[in-house]
Parts: C-alpha cells; sequence; structure tokens
C-alpha cells in the first residue's frame, strides 16, 4: 500500500479493543505491512459509559474512579504484545483516543491507505452478518477497508 513512486511508507489504520477478533485484524495489518514497509497505526476508542438511572430517562455517567484511558492504553499494548513477535520489523504506533469507535476510525482513515477491523462472527446464519464496527467503517471509511474474520472456535 505503500508509495513505491515517492519511497514514503504508507499507514495502515487498525481497529484493536482486546478481542481475538481485533487480534486477527492486528495481525493481518502487521502481515501486510511486513510485505509493504508501511506503518500500523494500532488504534483503540473509549469512552465513559453512559447508564440511565434516577428519575426519568436522564443519562448518568456512572465513574467510580476508574481510569478508562489507562484501561484502553493497556489494552492496545497489550495486543501489540500478542501479536507483533520480537523479531517483527513492523513500525507499530499505539493510539488511544477518547470517542465513539466507528466514528473514531473512520476519522483516522483519513489520509490512511487501509483501515483494518476485525468482524466478530456469532455463528451460522449470523456469522454472514458484519458487526456494527465493521459495518459503519465499510461504508464511511476514506481509504480501503479490510474486514478480518476471526477464526471459528
Amino acid at each position: 500500500m505503500s508509495d513505491t513512486r515517492s519511497g514514503a511508507a504508507g499507514r495502515i489504520v487498525v481497529g484493536v479493543d482486546g478481542s481475538p477478533a481485533a487480534d486477527e485484524a492486528l495481525r493481518w495489518a502487521v502481515a501486510q505491512a511486513t510485505r509493504t514497509g508501511d506503518t500500523v497505526q494500532a488504534t483503540i476508542a473509549w469512552q465513559y459509559p453512559i447508564s440511565v438511572g434516577g428519575y426519568g430517562w436522564a443519562p448518568t455517567i456512572m465513574d467510580d474512579n476508574i481510569d478508562f484511558a489507562s484501561i484502553a492504553t493497556k489494552t492496545v499494548a497489550e495486543a501489540v504484545n500478542r501479536v507483533s513477535g520480537a523479531d517483527s520489523t513492523v513500525t507499530i504506533a499505539q493510539r488511544v483516543v477518547e470517542g465513539y469507535a466507528p466514528q473514531i476510525l473512520t476519522e483516522a482513515s483519513a489520509g490512511a491507505d487501509l483501515l483494518v477491523v476485525g468482524s466478530r462472527g456469532h455463528g451460522t446464519f449470523a456469522d454472514a452478518l458484519l458487526g456494527s464496527v465493521s459495518q459503519h467503517c465499510a461504508h464511511h471509511a476514506k481509504c480501503p477497508v479490510v474486514i478480518v474474520r476471526g477464526h471459528a472456535g
């Protein structure tokens, strides 16, 4: 995916969330970057969970002193460690962003050569369906999208 005319390395954005499907997507992106010389940007998005509580339907932020940014940072670092071997020559940047994952990934796709996301299968008929994140990315990304199916298990 890199631009061989100018010699500039390209950028492959990968959605990471700690799931086996996301690990497969990251593994695929690293293999692709090994062939092309591109860099990989492992991107995780996080949000404060909102629940409905109290009187009526007013959303309430549930905090309880949980550091969601730190959890996301640890999750993406662990995914990179699981997927990239010690002998890997691929540069993998880790990006942690607060926000809605589909929106963050489609925004990150601007200027990227490729966006790679995992698809969580549910078995039989549902296996033919895409998840909400992969579907959103397929429709709204600003670059080509690869949706990697996880291994059946």
